[in-house]
């Protein structure tokens, strides 16, 4: 067997090692949805090293509560709930520490698909980050992973009203942004 076929054990061997407490079965799982993990907690982290936090503390979730997870679901979108969930948990805790400057509406800008069809993964992944960390946790859930207001709102102990407003406010700080970085677009 191969270096690479035997990192890539069965997945029902790497849980059943995982749930045993096998380190290297932990550790085979880990490196296998690290890139997955972290790709999601990227979006929903301001820097590098607390999307690791929270990667870190998603993995912990998951080798605490495989017990939890069901073989005829798929395991990747179990992993991405309890990173997004991960994520979710981290926010609060920073929201209880973070005064929020909130931005007068900015006009509205609107770009020509080439703005977008340029940008690269990273620049994307950067504007998003820069956002504030309530805008970003409502502008991820709603457009990239598909939440409704009403979930939002439940999972971050906020308003629908506050939800909708955060997703707009996000919209426009992020065309804002790409307006200045993309000026040349927009003559």
């Amino acid at each position: 067997m191969s270096a690479r076929q035997n990192n890539h054990l069965d997945l029902s061997v790497l849980i059943a090692g995982c749930k045993n407490g096998n380190r290297r079965s932990q550790r085979l799982l880990y490196e296998q949805h690290y890139g997955f993990a972290m790709a999601i907690c990227l979006r929903y982290s301001d820097d590098y090293d607390r999307a690791v936090e929270v990667v870190n503390d998603g993995f912990l979730k998951i080798f605490t509560k495989l017990d939890m997870y069901s073989p005829d679901r798929s395991f990747k979108g179990w992993i991405r709930r309890i990173m997004i969930n991960s994520a979710i948990d981290h926010y609060r805790k920073e929201q209880k520490h973070t005064h929020l400057n909130t931005p007068e509406y900015y006009e509205a800008a609107s770009f020509a698909p080439s703005v977008i069809q340029r940008m690269t993964y990273d620049e994307m992944i950067h504007q998003i980050q820069l956002l504030s960390p309530s805008y970003r946790a409502v502008f991820n859930m709603y457009v990239i992973d598909g939440y409704k207001h009403q979930e939002i709102s439940e999972l971050l102990r906020i308003s629908i009203g506050t939800s909708k407003s955060n997703l707009s406010r996000a919209r426009t700080q992020l065309q804002k942004a790409l307006k200045k970085v993309y000026k040349d677009e927009f003559g």
